[in-house]
């Protein structure tokens, strides 16, 4: 294996396919990254058995000798992330499982482990399904972090998709919050397909989206369960979850009798103040929401959050309120997840009283909600 890359488009593959890395592998070829020529380009793979997820990505090499090595990942990362931006040359001794690597002035050695002890490759089809990147990434990252992250509900480490007719919906929940996002496709489906999807996988799949103008091709799921997605020259395979996701539309309160109007940029300053705070009460904020006192006047929402140990901190806004007045406590670290990645100026948030979930929308969209249950004061 002889083969020259640019160290700029080496160390980019290697910083993307390293973040599948597991924290604590089972065999020593999991610490390392496959190198494998493939028609005048480089492969680079990393595999991680324990979340069934595998990421590849392809560079552009001038190839003399065809062949394929494993290389442990992090010190082969570290090492190209320091050397100059340069032609990097890089030569296999098969004998030794040796990397020869050089660049400019720097010349240096690393032992491999043998390409056949590296396990298969979790890959799906292309499939002929594309979806907007920039859509799909809004999806992934208004869901996601709504995702648990222990392992106690395995359901809930994942995030259910479903494709019916020519709709797109995510759902993600952790037991005290779900997030649904719902899009558009240009294909039709005739028959829905639902499936379960690791929440860590689809995190990366948005990372790997950096050109909001092109399209990721989707590989659905076959008789493996694995589903592929290709972004440019990046390919992420998942491994589905083998769990039911609950139903989530149960969740979903049918009415309310408050509804607040708000600035999601003010709302999210003030739950930011008073998480400070609240942060010590397990993050209890109370959100008082106060009905316009006469004509002409706005309604006021109240957002605290109180330390015994520290003090507290109570920041008020304007709001357009409809309906009666409400003293509610949610963990005010999940309202702020959600404002935070929603792009939406003015939002919307339901509720039924102080014992029953609220409900946050972006204002004049459907596609997004939020519900976020109450905590007990």
């Amino acid at each position: 294996m002889r083969l020259s890359v640019l160290q700029t488009n080496l160390a980019r593959g290697l910083g993307i396919v390293s973040r599948a890395l597991e924290s604590r592998p089972s065999m020593p070829v999991l610490n390392n990254v496959l190198l494998k020529t493939e028609d005048s380009r480089l492969k680079l793979a990393v595999v991680n058995l324990s979340l069934g997820l595998s990421i590849t990505c392809r560079i552009g090499a001038n190839v003399d000798i065809e062949g394929a090595v494993t290389l442990p990942a992090k010190t082969f990362s570290e090492l190209v992330n320091n050397l100059s931006n340069d032609r990097v040359d890089l030569n296999l001794d098969e004998a030794t499982q040796t990397m020869h690597i050089r660049c400019g002035a720097s010349k240096g050695n690393l032992k491999g482990i043998d390409a056949h002890e590296f396990p298969p490759m979790a890959e799906g089809e292309r499939g002929d399904l594309s979806i907007d990147a920039a859509t799909l990434r809004a999806m992934i990252l208004q869901v996601v972090f709504a995702a648990a992250v222990d392992d106690h509900r395995p359901a809930l480490t994942g995030v259910f998709v479903q494709f019916s007719g020519s709709k797109i919906t995510m759902a993600a929940a952790d037991g005290y919050r779900l997030a649904v996002h719902t899009g558009e496709l240009e294909h039709k489906f005739d028959k829905p397909i639902n499936m379960l999807v690791p929440a860590r996988s689809l995190a990366e799949v948005a990372r790997a989206i950096q050109d909001d103008t092109e399209t990721v091709q989707i590989g659905l799921p076959d008789a493996r369960d694995i589903v592929q997605f290709t972004v440019g020259s990046i390919e992420i395979s998942a491994q589905l979850l083998d769990h039911k996701f609950p139903p989530f539309e149960n969740v979903i309160p049918k009415d309310y009798s408050t509804s607040t109007k708000m600035y999601r940029t003010d709302l999210l300053a003030a739950c930011q103040r008073a998480e400070i705070f609240a942060r010590d009460n397990a993050f209890t904020g109370r959100l008082y929401v106060k009905p316009a006192s006469g004509s002409g006047m706005p309604g006021e929402v109240t957002i605290v959050g109180k330390s015994q140990e520290r003090g507290d901190n109570e920041g008020m806004l304007d709001a357009s309120v409809e309906g009666e007045p409400v003293d509610i406590s949610f963990n005010i670290k999940y309202l702020i997840e959600v404002l935070r990645v929603l792009p939406d100026e003015e939002v919307v948030l339901q509720s039924k009283g102080p014992a029953n979930p609220g409900v946050l929308r972006p204002m004049g969209r459907d596609s997004f909600l939020y519900v976020i249950m109450p905590m007990s004061r």
